[in-house]
């Protein structure tokens, strides 16, 4: 809304894959810049002993897979492309992997988050921020009249409206 996003995070800044040396940590948002309307492959390793859970706000998407073991790309062959169920959360057993798709379709910004509560506290978690190319309200709705606003955008003009 207010075009000052690169004050308060940087777009994009894990890899796709897992570095080889993980000993560098930096204390930041991970926000992920997503393409509206693309469609998405996440995949879920869990390399422990215990069950984990993970919850996407704003979005429903497609558990097509799940199995015991890495992951790799052969591993989609066995997709369920047909008849997947449609879910806000997943679970990853131990020493498994878990397969979602979806389509960001929804504008804003969303938490992926682990659902155990200590995971998620000390911020196993990440943003995805998906923007509209059109100012409409097809895709978002208007910021609401009368909405508290914090931080370095207090006190700013309040954004145009969207068009119909």
């Amino acid at each position: 809304y207010y075009g000052v996003a690169d004050k308060v995070f940087k777009y994009d800044t894990i890899p796709d894959e897992p570095p080889s040396d993980n000993t560098k940590v930096t204390l930041a948002p991970i926000v992920l810049n997503m393409t509206h309307r693309n469609f998405v492959e996440i995949i879920f390793e869990n390399h422990e002993t215990a069950i984990q859970s993970y919850h996407l706000s704003g979005y429903s998407f497609f558990a097509v897979g799940m199995d015991i073991g890495k992951w790799s790309p052969e591993k989609r062959m066995n997709y369920n492309l047909l008849d997947a169920v449609s879910r806000h959360t997943i679970q990853v057993f131990p020493n498994s992997w878990s397969a979602i798709l979806l389509t960001f379709d929804n504008c804003g910004m969303w938490n992926l988050r682990s659902e155990i509560w200590d995971r998620h506290y000390l911020g196993q978690q990440l943003y995805a921020s998906v923007i509209s190319p059109n100012r409409s309200l097809k895709d978002e709705y208007n910021l609401p009249e009368g909405v508290l606003t914090c931080g370095i955008v207090q006190g700013m003009p309040r954004p145009p409206p969207f068009s119909s």
